[in-house]
């Protein structure tokens, strides 16, 4: 194993030591200038919000097209990574197999697809997530909270299916409306609910696979008590909505869910929903009453955690890291699924890019994490589907396997 770190200081730091069998170290830098232009070029070409934004981004973004996503993986691999790293890799899997590397990006690079950078620098077309399997590794002053569920039940390996809420006040073609499209019309998902459902405990507990979507109870009470009894994975596909970086406010990133304005939150309705903030999820009822409770007693994560929405681990592109991935994880999580932007719904590829209905690439990424958080090996697992995913695109460089979504997933450790 490999761990990097990297630091913003002007200039951009990296370092990283070997362990686990192999031995060595190194250092790497690269000048702030050059940093930030590099970081601009990705940021120009990633999904953006609204309808516009995922427009551009299908018609004219570079990772829409296999020759062009392939030199911007090439610019950003020159300016952000040390060939001599690469060298130490190849050495290490030689001998002992493919590394895992966990690296702990600065804020400044956090939306980087470490996985794509073209290591290599020549037609080859070799990229990192061929050579190592990867992770992002937790801000280390953030602490994590030894939580012991209070309600334990017979329900305790439970795994949390929070599918496409509804969200109060929105219609489905809202902003805030449905990414997984009719509730029941997508036989994917109704096989990953069936499989979960063959396999344990599943809650919210139903008697199809169709009734586990589009949800007007799971609010945030819901999701508290079933927490507290001691789910070993939370499985949630929906809306996030993002705090602005500049801000430096990364705990008020919201998750959306069947809340109404009623409900006890720090956050302000929008409409006649509340949004349930990062800052919830840390704080709990803290500041809001005499008797409050911190909230990794009221929600206690259970050891994964898939976010698969908007820009859910955009936490890490801030100073001080307390956006949702990180409270799952301050809260008890060892490991969330998480994404480092916008992610275009399977809608958003039929409409922009012309797929036909029968092609959803956002349904096959939610069956890929919810298998990866199955396996013992999470980080290999996802890593593998995504490196299929970068195989296809490579041979046939198909929008539907082109890295607009799926580069989008990282795992993020403690």
């Amino acid at each position: 194993m490999v761990q990097v770190r990297l630091a913003d200081a002007g200039d951009l730091h990296m370092t990283w030591t070997w362990a686990r069998g192999a031995q060595g170290f190194g250092t790497g830098y690269t000048p702030g200038p050059d940093v930030d232009a590099a970081v601009r070029a990705l940021a120009a070409e990633l999904p953006g919000g609204g309808t516009e934004g995922m427009r551009r981004t299908f018609e004219s973004g570079a990772l829409a097209t296999y020759e062009e996503e392939r030199r911007l993986s090439r610019m950003l691999a020159e300016v952000l990574w040390p060939p001599g790293l690469t060298d130490q890799i190849r050495q290490v899997s030689a001998h002992l197999g493919r590394p895992l590397m966990r690296l702990q990006p600065s804020p400044r690079v956090a939306q980087v697809p470490w996985e794509l950078l073209a290591v290599d620098g020549d037609d080859s077309d070799v990229r990192l997530i061929d050579l190592v399997d990867i992770a992002t590794t937790a801000p280390a002053s953030l602490r994590r909270e030894h939580t012991t569920p209070t309600d334990r039940t017979r329900d305790s390996d439970a795994v949390v299916l929070v599918l496409d809420p509804r969200v109060p006040g929105f219609r489905a073609d809202s902003p805030l409306g449905s990414v997984l499209g009719q509730p029941g019309s997508d036989p994917a998902l109704r096989s990953l609910v069936q499989r979960r459902l063959d396999a344990g405990n599943v809650v919210p507990s139903v008697a199809t696979p169709s009734e586990a979507f589009r949800r007007t109870d799971l609010d945030r009470d819901w999701l508290g008590e079933m927490l507290r009894k001691g789910a070993r994975r939370l499985l949630y596909v929906g809306h996030v909505s993002g705090a602005p970086v500049e801000g430096g406010q990364s705990e008020d990133v919201t998750l959306h869910l069947c809340c109404g304005p009623e409900t006890t939150g720090m956050t302000e309705p929008v409409r006649t929903h509340r949004p349930l903030s990062a800052k919830d999820l840390l704080l709990g009822t803290l500041s809001l009453r005499a008797d409050g409770v911190p909230g990794a007693q009221l929600w206690p994560a259970p050891p994964r955690v898939a976010l698969i929405a908007c820009e859910s681990g955009g936490d890490l592109r801030f100073a001080e890291s307390f956006g949702l991935a990180t409270a799952m994880i301050h809260n008890g999580a060892q490991l969330v699924t998480a994404t480092r932007w916008v992610l275009p719904t399977s809608f958003a590829f039929h409409r922009l890019a012309g797929l036909p209905q029968s092609v959803r690439p956002l349904t096959e990424a939610v069956v890929a994490v919810d298998a990866a958080h199955e396996d013992h090996d999470p980080v290999r697992h996802l890593g593998a589907w995504q490196l299929q995913q970068l195989d296809q695109w490579r041979a046939d460089g198909r929008i539907e396997h082109s890295p607009l979504l799926w580069a989008a997933l990282t795992c993020i450790v403690r």
